[in-house]
């Protein structure tokens, strides 16, 4: 089986990466093999068409395959609240918070989660047409093997773009390279009220899957789950894993930047959360009408969300 991930060298979807890696999906009788397929919107559509049999991506990304939410499900919350970042370049002396301070910048960022970026303007009352806010696509990220925050982060050293908006990393290596400044964390509070749960990472599959392979999908929710339990005890782990996958400069981060992110290491999804991320699709024009609870999330999964870990 195949499992993709839309950008690979970042803290966004290591629960997955490390499920895989550290061999907890193989010991739990699953062969599965991890894949980088940019951007989550073309991933999405390979689930779709059965090219892979798990994305390990936003929670959002199957409204851009499949209509109406029809034909897939969430399995687990790989981390929970949006986790991009706005960074934008240093000598604009943007303060933490000042979105008022954008105007005549380009922005980059990926499709799929532009649409965090632009739907969270627009709760802030920015109007990016009036203010001359550029969002798209960063210049050499087209392809299934880029790591887009990496991508990023080079093109705002290189002055292609004025920001991006973009995982952990490519945060990080902006911040550190003195290149970029960083302007917003949703997840940490900033922007408008309700910005972090427009979207989070998470684990989706076909209904066909669940149907066809229960016993495999239970199997990778598992691997997930302790994956997750791991990295919240010991971060460290994920040098071990960057190590084997990353340059050597991210190797030496990762285990940092999961740190970070340990502590939304939850794969819990409420009821509140969907409510939050259909009405975001809704606001995105990538839902037409309301989907409930049951069709965006695999219930028969949940208890494996608290089972205690396999020994």
């Amino acid at each position: 089986m195949r499992i993709a991930v839309p950008d690979l060298i970042s803290p966004s979807y290591f629960p997955a990466v490390a499920a895989v890696d550290l061999g907890l999906a193989r010991a739990e009788g699953l062969d599965v093999r991890l894949d980088l397929l940019y951007p989550v919107t073309d991933a999405a559509e390979a689930l779709r068409t059965g090219e892979i049999d798990f994305l390990a991506g936003a929670a959002h990304a199957p409204m851009h395959a499949f209509p109406g939410w029809r034909g897939a499900k969430l399995v687990a919350a790989l981390s929970q609240h949006m986790y991009w970042f706005l960074v934008m370049r240093a000598d604009l002396k943007i303060d933490r918070g000042g979105l008022g301070a954008l105007r005549d910048v380009r922005i980059g960022a990926a499709p799929g989660p532009d649409l965090g970026l632009r739907r969270l303007l627009a709760a802030a009352g920015i109007d990016t047409g009036r203010r001359g806010i550029e969002i798209g696509p960063v210049p050499a990220t087209e392809g299934a093997g880029t790591s887009f925050g990496l991508a990023a982060a080079q093109a705002l050293g290189e002055g292609l773009v004025d920001g991006f908006w973009a995982n952990g990393m490519g945060a990080e290596l902006a911040v550190r390279q003195g290149t970029g400044t960083l302007v917003l964390d949703a997840r940490r509070g900033d922007g408008p009220p309700g910005a972090d749960a427009y979207t989070f990472p998470a684990l989706a599959v076909t209904d066909e899957t669940i149907e066809r392979r229960p016993d495999a999908v239970a199997a990778m929710t598992r691997a997930v789950v302790r994956a997750q339990n791991i990295l919240r005890d010991d971060p460290g782990r994920a040098t071990e894993v960057g190590e084997r996958l990353f340059p050597s400069r991210e190797a030496s981060l990762i285990a940092e930047l999961v740190r970070r992110d340990a502590p939304y290491y939850d794969p819990r999804i409420s009821a509140e959360t969907v409510r939050s991320l259909t009405g975001f699709g809704a606001l995105s024009g990538l839902l037409d009408h309301p989907a409930g609870y049951d069709t965006v999330v695999a219930t028969r999964f949940r208890d494996l969300w608290t089972a205690p870990p396999r020994r």
